[in-house]
C-alpha cells in the first residue's frame, strides 16, 4: 500500500526526544517502516520543522544543520520549514504563594500585575501539514497516509480526510494516551515506543552522496 508519513518534527521532538538526547539521530523513513506494518510501502515522508534561533543557544543551528544534511540522505523525505516568530510580550504576573505577603487589605499590593518576556512560536508546521495532507488526499497520492503528531489542531483535516474523502488515515502518536477526539478521527492508531527510535537511527559517522562523512553531534552521544 503506498504509504505518506506526515510528521510534525517539533511534536517529536518535545514529546519523545528532548530528554533523550541519544535518540535525536533518527532516520524519519526508518522511524515510519518501525511503526507501520510491512505492507505500508513508504513513498514519501514530510517533515516538518523550523531553523531554530540561536537566542538561547549559540550551538543550536549548527546541530540542526547537521541533521538536515542527514535527511538529505534520504530520498523519500521532504523537509517542509515553517518559520519562528520571537516577539517581546506582555503576560500577566502569578507569583508563588511563598512569595506573597500577607498585607493588610487597603494596602496596595507590592509587585506589577504584569512582566514582559520573551515568547517564541514555531509558526505553520500544523498548517503545512493539514494543507499537504488534504492536497495528498484529494489527488489520491496515497492509500494510506499517517500522521506523526499529537496537535488536536489537525482533527478536522484528517476527519475530513477519512470521513469526507474515504481515505485511511492513521496517527503515530508520541504519547501514551492520544487526544480521544484526534483518535477517533483516525483510521488506526500506532503507539511510538523509544525501541521504535532506537531501531531507526542513522549510522554514525554517516556518508553523504559526495562522499563527505558527517558525525552525529557530540552532545547527542
Amino acid at each position: 500500500m503506498r504509504t505518506i508519513v506526515y510528521i510534525d518534527g517539533f511534536n517529536l521532538y518535545f514529546r519523545m526526544l528532548q530528554k533523550r538526547p541519544d535518540l535525536k539521530w533518527v532516520n524519519p523513513k526508518l522511524l515510519s517502516e518501525q511503526a507501520l506494518r510491512p505492507e505500508n510501502q513508504v513513498i514519501q515522508v514530510r517533515y516538518y520543522t523550523a531553523r531554530v534561533s540561536a537566542r538561547v543557544d549559540p550551538t543550536a543551528p549548527s546541530r540542526q544543520q547537521v541533521y538536515f544534511n542527514a535527511l538529505d540522505t534520504v530520498p523519500e523525505v521532504l523537509i517542509h520549514q515553517g518559520t519562528f516568530l520571537a516577539t517581546k510580550k506582555f503576560a500577566g504576573l502569578v507569583h508563588p504563594p511563598q512569595f506573597r505577603p500577607q498585607l493588610p487589605a487597603q494596602l496596595p499590593q507590592p509587585w506589577p500585575a504584569v512582566v514582559k518576556v520573551h515568547k517564541t512560536e514555531e509558526k505553520g508546521s500544523d498548517v503545512n501539514l493539514a494543507s499537504h495532507l488534504l492536497l495528498d488526499a484529494f489527488r489520491d497520492n496515497f492509500d494510506v497516509a499517517a500522521v506523526l503528531s499529537a496537535d488536536s489542531d489537525l482533527i478536522e483535516p484528517i476527519r475530513i480526510a477519512t470521513q469526507e474523502l474515504g481515505k485511511v488515515v492513521g496517527l503515530l502518536s508520541p504519547v501514551a494516551v492520544p487526544n480521544p477526539d484526534l483518535a477517533a478521527a483516525s483510521s488506526f492508531v500506532r503507539r511510538l515506543s523509544i525501541g521504535h527510535l532506537t531501531a531507526a537511527q542513522f549510522p554514525n559517522p554517516l556518508t553523504l552522496a559526495d562522499g563527505t562523512q558527517i558525525h552525529k553531534p557530540a552532545n547527542w552521544v
